[in-house]
């Protein structure tokens, strides 16, 4: 039996620069719980994640992260209006569609290619 109150799990995202990673998910909408010189705890809704000053590059672009919204189309119009490839040199977001195993889902990828799938909570 495990103890009661072990249930929060994060998981550390690398950044290329981290300077420009955070400026990332400060503007994606991602709130700034604690912040140091070499790692930034970002949250949103009852989740977050620590942000580190770390990189290498096949780890990072293997890594994903999964996001589950109420309202996908609400996040995409967020998402689009950012213009995320413009600022922070990124690949364009994917619109929303429904992925062959059930999900609706709009992909972003991070400043150092983290992918991310915002997808509908159902």
């Amino acid at each position: 039996m495990i103890p009661k109150g072990s249930e929060k799990v994060r998981t550390f995202l690398p950044s290329k620069d981290f300077e420009v990673s955070k400026d990332f998910y400060k503007t994606l909408g991602f709130n700034v719980l604690l912040e140091d010189k070499d790692v930034t705890i970002f949250g949103i809704g009852q989740s977050s994640f620590l942000l580190q000053r770390y990189y290498q590059k096949d780890w990072a672009e293997n890594f994903m992260m999964q996001m589950l919204v109420d309202d996908l189309d609400e996040w995409w119009a967020h998402i689009s209006s950012l213009d995320l490839p413009g600022r922070f040199g990124v690949r364009e977001p994917t619109a929303p569609a429904v992925q062959p195993w059930g999900l609706r889902i709009s992909y972003v990828v991070d400043p150092c290619g983290v992918l991310w799938h915002i997808a509908q909570n159902n």
